[in-house]
Order: structure tokens, then C-alpha cells, then sequence
């Protein structure tokens, strides 16, 4: 493949990284009515009487909000896999990125699945080694360091 096509599939796969992370923060969201019932309960805005529903609302406050930092930590990790796709910028986050899209059936399996695939291509792993081939200062080649 030519350096054109491949900056060109890279692109295309960096959107619909923004795309599948946009929905699957969004999904995350859910679980935010568990959330809201759950404070709810703890501070007595539902079922004054009985002393149990608060324990009972901070375990729905507590399960809740951790699966929503969960989602949206997934969500944030394949943005930022899908901003470095597109800047053919660290190779490994980009990879462990497109591993971890692979828990999202259907869509998150394909989209991860192609990612690894194209990833493993020679002609795309130049790309990302151009680009970190230098050191932040941008004097000397990675490889030409001394030992």
C-alpha cells in the first residue's frame, strides 16, 4: 500500500474511533438513573421509613457511579487512540486501544479487529516509526544513541 492510502485508512479509522467512543460514552450514561434512585434513597427523598434502603442506596450510588467511570474511562481511551491513529503517534496505545474495542460487539469487535489489522502492516508501522524516531529535543534518532 502507498503512504497516501495508508494516512487515508488511518484517518478513516480515527473517525470511527471518535464515533465509537462518543456512543459508548453515551451508553455509560445509563446508569446514571441507578445513580440518581440510589442518592435518592441514601439521603431519604424516597422511602423515609425504612432504615435498610439507605445501605441498599449507597450500594445502586456506589455500583452505578463505578460503572460510569469505568464507561467513560473506556470511551476516553478510545478517543485517545483514535487522535493518535490519526497523528500516527504511539503505536502501543493505538494497538491497546483497538484490543479493547473488541469487548464492544458487534460494532466495537470490527472496527477493533481492523484496527489490529491494519496496524500490523509494514508500511504502517514506518508510519508511527518516522514520527517517534526522534527524542523530544529532535537531535538525534533513537537508534543512533550510545548504549
Amino acid at each position: 500500500m502507498s503512504v497516501s492510502s495508508d494516512k487515508d485508512t488511518l484517518h478513516l479509522l480515527s473517525i470511527f474511533h471518535y464515533i465509537l467512543a462518543g456512543l459508548i460514552a453515551l451508553v455509560a450514561c445509563i446508569p446514571l438513573i441507578h445513580f440518581t434512585v440510589g442518592l435518592g434513597l441514601v439521603f431519604g427523598g424516597i422511602g423515609e421509613n425504612e432504615p435498610a434502603l439507605g445501605f441498599m442506596g449507597a450500594f445502586f450510588t456506589l455500583f452505578a457511579g463505578a460503572i460510569i467511570l469505568v464507561g467513560w474511562g473506556l470511551a476516553f481511551l478510545v478517543f485517545l487512540a483514535g487522535k493518535n491513529l490519526d497523528r500516527q503517534t504511539k503505536y502501543q496505545l493505538c494497538t491497546v486501544g483497538a484490543a479493547v474495542l473488541c469487548i464492544f460487539m458487534p460494532m466495537g469487535t470490527i472496527l477493533g479487529v481492523f484496527t489490529l489489522v491494519t496496524l500490523q502492516g509494514e508500511s504502517v508501522k514506518a508510519l508511527f516509526d518516522r514520527d517517534s524516531s526522534f527524542t523530544s529535543s529532535g537531535d538525534l534518532p533513537m537508534d543512533s544513541r550510545p548504549s
